[in-house]
């Protein structure tokens, strides 16, 4: 596993990147390898419920 320190956050409340966690958890997504991975936090979590949206009304039907 990857050093804490060596980890990137999206902070939720300042839309910020921080490198090892420096605030609280609930306002952090993450962790994720890379700066650019955290930049795209906010974009990454949408798809993903997004496409998960999708499986449930696929499950419905």
């Amino acid at each position: 596993m990857t050093d804490e320190a060596q980890q990137f956050w999206f902070n939720t409340k300042t839309k910020q990147v921080e490198q090892g966690r420096q605030s609280h958890y609930t306002d952090l997504m993450g962790p994720y390898a890379t700066q650019a991975e955290a930049e795209q936090a906010l974009s990454t979590a949408a798809a993903r419920t997004e496409a998960w949206d999708e499986d449930d009304e696929k499950w419905k039907s």
